[in-house]
């Protein structure tokens, strides 16, 4: 992927706000609309905005591979797009999503399952460290 996207047919307002890496990425999470389980992250370029956008299904761009991948076409494993919406600072997508299956390339439901470094009862953090 070059520093310069490809066309697009993204609506130009949309990009226009869009603040992409040196790439021409921005960080896209997946979350599970109803219950808000952290899914996966993916990339996306314009054009993999644009067909999450007009599709109904998250379309993400392979930084290995250098193409598009819609979630779901090899695996079986979809995301059916609920919502989707720009953080604060237009860098990072959050895509709210109906997934059915696996999430993860691994398996599992998740990609946050199997490398927790601090548990939600232990923080690492004492009182008087706060």
């Amino acid at each position: 992927m070059t520093s310069t996207p490809p066309p697009s047919s993204l609506d130009p307002a949309i990009a226009a706000r869009l603040k992409r890496s040196a790439d021409g990425l921005v960080p896209a999470i997946a979350q599970q609309y109803d219950t808000g389980e952290v899914l996966m992250l993916g990339w996306m370029d314009d054009e993999a905005l644009h067909r999450t956008l007009t599709t109904g299904r998250c379309t993400y761009w392979s930084r290995s591979r250098q193409e598009y991948w819609v979630k779901g076409d090899t695996s079986g494993h979809f995301q059916w797009v609920r919502s989707v919406a720009l953080d604060c600072d237009a860098d990072t997508v959050l895509v709210k999503v109906d997934q059915v299956g696996a999430a993860c390339h691994t398996g599992a439901r998740t990609c946050f399952d199997a490398d927790v470094l601090i548990g939600s009862t232990d923080s690492g953090v004492s009182a008087t460290d706060q």
